[in-house]
């Protein structure tokens, strides 16, 4: 039975202004440059084309698609179960600290390759080195404790052209350190982000999981999704995102002139109280919470820098106001 057509808004408007996922998804559009795509795309019950989201095969092939159309790639893939993010969100996290970057420089967003952007744990989709990239045209570090992760990274680096050269991947020897072996000695980088593992359990992980896996399926006894099913150091560590964020807060002191802005994504409200503190302790000169939402789904970024107004003021115009572009 087909259902009354529901009117759908034309924008997604809880995400960022500029991220080129606002418009609602144009499938006609993806299967002309992805046509692996077709057999995926399905008819909801208000006649909306779409993919299952339960399906990771679709999942991969819709975000193979939108980084195709939107951020110039000619390929994109993943090991199996390896974490395959949602695209609309890691643009706005890009977008958001990029902003906060302008707030920092005299109303300018700096970009251009002599901005690097240290992106802890790259995962194997790569995801947020290819979004600041392509939209900032800023250069990246990633670093990773797996190596397969490391390889997949490598691989879309390496098979696209106009990444070639701007994203380099490392992988971090020590699981317990953020930034010794990344950051080079002497060496400088704008900004850190991180998308934390969020669970403190595999069983929690497993847990969660299956809660999304049901919700899109309407299936109570559904089986877990593979989509979700991602190696354990994507999805949880011991002490969860809570511990994880505190252990790169107590880092990030000894880089205090190292990186500008230091940042996390906070998935879980009741976490910025610990995090709060944390960066008390570690005596953080400025800290900056950014309000993000996709969907229901809401989540913020923490940034912190250690720096001081005349040493803000020394990187600006050393680093970001010298013979360089600016993005209005």
């Amino acid at each position: 039975m087909l259902h009354k057509k529901k009117e759908h808004p034309k924008e997604k408007s809880r995400l960022h202004p500029r991220n080129k996922n606002r418009i609602r998804y144009d499938f006609k559009q993806l299967i002309e440059i992805c046509p692996e795509l077709i057999p995926f795309v399905i008819k909801n019950k208000y006649d909306d084309e779409t993919i299952d989201f339960a399906n990771s095969d679709a999942v991969k092939l819709l975000n193979r698609a939108l980084l195709m159309h939107y951020y110039n790639l000619n390929y994109w893939d993943i090991p199996e179960n390896y974490e395959c993010p949602p695209i609309p969100g890691r643009a706005d996290y890009i977008h958001h600290i990029a902003d906060l970057l302008r707030q920092s420089n005299y109303g300018k967003i700096p970009i251009g390759s002599n901005i690097t952007c240290l992106d802890i744990g790259v995962g194997a989709n790569c995801i947020y080195p290819i979004i600041g990239n392509n939209e900032y045209a800023w250069s990246f570090i990633g670093s990773d404790i797996d190596p397969v992760a490391i390889d997949s990274a490598k691989k879309i680096v390496e098979l696209n052209t106009c990444l070639q050269g701007k994203i380099e991947c490392i992988l971090q020897d020590n699981p317990k350190d953020f930034f010794y072996g990344v950051i080079p000695k002497e060496g400088v980088v704008d900004l850190s982000i991180c998308n934390p593992p969020f669970h403190a359990s595999a069983k929690e992980a497993y847990e969660g999981n299956m809660r999304k896996t049901r919700s899109l399926t309407n299936d109570k006894s559904s089986k877990l999704c593979l989509n979700f099913e991602a190696k354990s150091n994507e999805l949880w560590c011991d002490g969860g995102e809570e511990r994880f964020v505190r252990n790169i807060i107590h880092q990030s002191k000894k880089f205090s002139k190292s990186c500008f802005w230091f940042s996390s994504l906070i998935s879980k409200e009741a976490n910025l109280k610990s995090v709060y503190k944390a960066l008390k302790l570690a005596k953080a000169v400025a800290v900056e919470t950014i309000p993000m939402g996709q969907g229901n789904k809401k989540s913020r970024i923490v940034a912190w820098t250690f720096l001081t107004k005349e040493e803000q003021q020394q990187w600006k115009n050393t680093r970001w106001n010298k013979k360089l572009k600016q993005k209005e």
